[in-house]
């Protein structure tokens, strides 16, 4: 019954794929060819009229440049929007506009005026070349307005820059002048009358309301939790960073590190917890509540520039990150304190402007003193972080070059600040002295979270301090450098709108004929091409070491092998990242032919030695392990690259020859094929040696060593009578020629030993000297005469010597 069952089963399935397939075969039957549904034309979209709309008022607002700056901005960012739905309606076909055009490439040119093609034909290409112009409709209108979009951006931080200029360079009140500090005082002190008058009322009402009592226990929980956490947070962090430093182990650093940032988050919860309570109280009106809640940022400066002080310059000596005398890490500890009560009142400030109007020459005195104060702590710190033994090797070496830059900030913050506020530049002097503090709070984050980076290093890798003599610590720090420009930018005066637009342009990437490249398409190029590289390594690794080795090939061959696969994967590689990234590389023809032309002079000899590596490898005339003699060079083939092959010589000097010079010039390989190979020992005798019996003494030496071969024999030949001597070679052929010369020492040593048993005398070489007027060199005989020619009848055989 079961087996039944489950036939029944089958056929029914087999019965719905069955009429499955024949609906599908139905509907393709009906389906017209390249036929699909197609979206309206987008001028008839309601969003691309918005959009219209919104560019006419955008262009209005360019023209007449009146518009306040909240007004642009908010303009501008829906032009951003619309300009980003543009560029994804522009690319939306792009995949079938190229189906459609690679099919009509494959119907041919259409034929010329006059002509006719089958009708068949002829209704494909008018249904394809219809579908074309629906598709391509809507990305030129997507195209115009993306660009029109871009143009009005464009505009609109241009007359936001403008703008921000002429603030910068605009000359307001001096704050020297005696009549803006009287109206400074009487602006404070209606600020103060306000807020106390606005405290009281709220206090009483909240006490007739009975919200004190009420809220009583929540007001009470969070003032003593929120007190002791300000009061004893920093010192509990501290503790147990110093706890962790005791028990020390791996890891210890970075953990003091993390535990380093309760001295921030501690007690910057007991002034969160203290706001709560006063919030809680309705004790503060709209202008105190504006005050209370800028105090946790304002703490929050405050905290953060303490740690950031306690990191760099330590109390410890060996946590400072920047090695100077005890005092002077104390004096620079306190300076950083200054920096940030001075960034807090300066923030104070501006919000005495959010809850209260003042005058601009109120607003110029208060903010004078500060940009004094400021000035002069600069100029300490200048005197105590940066100046003090810049170029000592325990230094890191990030702040050993960002040191000179960071005393010209300092120094030139210092002196032009006061004077452009005194002068009445008050925006302009507080555009330079408070971005130069938050600078310097800037570049001392980056080395402590480089320090950071190279300890967790170090100890997920178990390398420990080990790790500062790698290139981790460097790659850390340009990586924090580069994440910390736009920190740096938005400090400096640049709106978050630009920093987006520079992104915006760095996705959007550039074009390089009709081919658009972004990161995207390079990010996807460079995964891609390393997967595929990995792989290859991966498979020459398992050719080498598994599959070659249990072939018949030599070593040069699978060296061969492995290389040309490399080769052949790599190019594999860099095919499948192009066509991931969807790069087309038709419109790069023209430009890489013109290339190719100048850098194939330029590179002629490049080209050519990496030809010829190619060609050593398929042809293999040598292989590695080689003995080979080239342009006078001779040695063992120690390896072959692309471009040159490096030979070892037996000095042990590693020569580089060009891969062209092993191909096209003469090559002597000792050792292609098999070691077998001849030596050839000279030896002369005296002259009256029986040579029959000299000839039979360097056979049996020749003979009674190991490394000759019997088949062939080795030969003596008597090779003549030379100046000296009478000459005799051995010629015999060697088992490995890689050992000729220790060959060549031992027949030596055997022939010394023989002759000397046999009475044999090895000559050395002798020279006859004549001279033709020996008398000359007897003392006192006469000089010749002088109408005698000297030495005419001169003794042939007098004054022989022999040397």
């Amino acid at each position: 019954m079961p087996a039944q069952v489950v036939a029944l089963l089958l056929a029914a399935l087999l019965g719905l794929f069955a009429s499955l397939g024949q609906a599908q075969e139905t509907a393709d039957s009906e389906t017209p060819v390249a036929e699909e549904v197609l979206t309206p034309p987008l001028e008839q979209d309601p969003y691309y009229t918005a959009w219209k709309e919104t560019a006419r008022r955008a262009e209005s607002a360019i023209e007449a440049d009146r518009a306040s700056n909240a007004a642009l901005e908010e303009l501008r960012a829906q032009l951003v929007d619309y300009r980003q739905t543009f560029l994804e309606e522009r690319d939306r076909n792009s995949s079938r506009i190229k189906t459609l055009k690679s099919q009509l490439s494959t119907l041919g040119e259409a034929p010329a005026d006059g002509e006719e093609e089958p009708a068949g034909i002829a209704d494909l290409r008018a249904r394809l070349n219809a579908q074309l112009s629906d598709l391509q409709v809507p990305s030129v209108v997507a195209q115009e307005a993306y660009t029109r979009a871009d143009g009005l951006i464009s505009e609109l931080d241009r007359i936001a820059r403008e703008r921000q200029t002429r603030e910068l360079l605009s000359r307001g009140e001096t704050p020297l002048n005696p009549v803006g500090w009287t109206t400074a005082v009487k602006d404070l002190t209606a600020l103060l009358r306000d807020l106390r008058n606005e405290t009281v009322s709220s206090w009483q009402a909240a006490r007739d309301l009975n919200q004190l009592r009420d809220n009583a226990p929540l007001i009470l929980l969070f003032t003593i939790a929120g007190l002791v956490l300000l009061v004893r947070g920093r010192g509990w962090a501290e503790r147990a960073g110093g706890r962790l430093q005791d028990l020390g182990g791996r890891g210890t650093k970075v953990w003091r590190f993390v535990v380093s940032l309760g001295r921030i988050g501690l007690p910057l919860l007991g002034l969160y917890l203290i706001t709560r309570a006063v919030t809680a109280s309705e004790a503060v009106g709209l202008r105190g509540s504006v005050f209370l809640g800028a105090l946790p940022v304002l703490g929050a400066i405050i905290l953060g520039f303490l740690w950031l002080g306690d990191q760099v310059y330590s109390k410890r000596d060996r946590d400072a990150l920047i090695p100077l005398p005890a005092p002077a890490r104390a004096a620079a500890r306190r300076n950083f304190l200054y920096l940030a009560l001075l960034l807090a009142l300066y923030r104070i400030i501006s919000l005495i402007e959010t809850v209260q109007p003042i005058s601009e020459a109120a607003r110029a005195v208060l903010v004078f003193p500060v940009i004094l104060i400021s000035a002069a702590v600069l100029l300490q710190l200048r005197r105590i972080i940066l100046i003090d033994d810049p170029d000592t090797e325990t230094m890191p070496a990030g702040m050993r070059r960002m040191a000179p830059g960071l005393r010209f900030l300092s120094l030139l913050a210092a002196g032009a600040a006061p004077l452009l506020s005194a002068a009445g530049y008050q925006t302009l002097a507080e555009a330079i002295v408070f971005p130069a503090m938050m600078t310097i709070a800037v570049v001392c984050m980056v080395l402590v979270l480089q320090r950071f980076v190279s300890d967790l290093y170090g100890w997920l890798s178990g390398r420990g301090a080990e790790v500062e003599e790698t290139i981790v610590p460097a790659l850390a720090g340009f990586a924090l450098s580069v994440l910390s420009l736009p920190v740096l930018a938005l400090i400096w005066g640049a709106r978050v709108a630009d920093l987006t637009e520079v992104w915006a342009r760095f996705l959007a990437g550039f074009n390089v004929g009709d081919t658009n490249i972004s990161p995207i398409d390079f990010l996807t190029f460079a995964m891609v091409f390393g997967i595929g590289y990995a792989a290859t390594r991966a498979f020459q690794g398992a050719l080498k070491g598994s599959l070659l080795p249990r072939t018949r090939l030599d070593a040069g061959g699978q060296n061969a092998v492995i290389s040309g696969t490399g080769y052949v994967g790599i190019m594999l590689a860099a095919l499948a990242a192009i066509t991931a990234a969807g790069i087309d590389l038709s419109s790069l023809a023209i430009v890489a032919g013109a290339l190719s032309v100048g850098i194939g002079f330029g590179l002629q000899n490049i080209v050519s030695n990496f030809v010829s590596g190619i060609i050593l490898l398929i042809e293999r005339p040598i292989s590695e392990g080689d003995w080979i003699e080239v342009n006078g060079q001779m040695g063992y083939v120690r390896d072959i690259s692309v471009r040159s092959t490096r030979i070892e010589t037996f000095d042990r000097t590693d020569v580089i020859v060009p891969n062209a010079d092993l191909v096209s010039g003469i090559v002597t390989n000792y050792t292609r094929g098999n070691t077998v190979g001849r030596v050839i020992v000279p030896v002369g005798v005296a002259y009256g040696t029986e040579t029959k019996r000299v000839e039979s003494i360097l056979r049996e030496i020749a003979n009674a060593h190991p490394m000759v071969l019997a088949n062939p024999a080795p030969n003596v030949v008597f090779q003549g009578f030379g100046a000296d001597s009478l000459d005799f070679e051995i010629r015999a052929i060697l088992r490995d020629v890689n050992w000729v010369l220790s060959v060549k020492s031992d027949m030596n040593h055997a022939i010394a030993e023989r002759f000397a048993e046999e009475g044999i005398e090895i000559p050395f070489a002798q020279r006859d000297i004549w001279l033709r007027n020996p008398e000359a060199l007897r003392p006192g005989d006469p000089a010749p005469s002088a109408g005698r020619e000297e030495g005419a009848n001169a003794d042939p055989q007098q004054g022989r010597a022999e040397d």
